[in-house]
């Protein structure tokens, strides 16, 4: 059994940083690939950012490349978000995942892409 915990959510003012982390466990975990989505009150849980596991080979939303940057420590089984520049409409839940399966990048973005998910971190972003 797999498991996702995200940490490092929180309240910040519009232009700060965040940096959220999501540590696996779980004795046969080896992902393929590893990502962020998050969800904001009323909308649809959307792609933030991936990365594959063995290459580190990264992926980003339009509206997030450039100020966050996906990373991920093999050894520790663990995946950062670092998040500058943030503002008031990055205010979501954040969740990690993980994909099991054999990576493709055509499913990268795709929430039906992910076979593990955590619970969510909220990041509340003030004007």
């Amino acid at each position: 059994q797999v498991q996702l915990v995200e940490s490092g959510g929180g309240l910040v003012q519009a232009g700060g940083s965040l940096r959220l982390s999501c540590a696996a466990s779980g004795r046969t975990f080896s992902p393929s690939a590893m990502g962020w989505f998050r969800q904001a009150p009323g909308k649809e849980r959307e792609f933030v950012a991936a990365i594959t596991w063995s290459g580190g080979r990264t992926y980003y939303a339009d509206y997030v490349k450039g100020r966050f940057t996906i990373s991920r420590d093999n050894a520790k089984n663990t995946v950062d978000l670092q998040m500058n520049s943030l503002k008031p409409e990055d205010t979501a839940v954040y969740y990690c995942a993980a994909r099991r399966r054999l990576f493709s990048p055509g499913w990268a973005s795709h929430i039906d892409g992910y076979d593990y998910w955590g619970q969510g971190s909220q990041v509340t972003v003030s004007s």
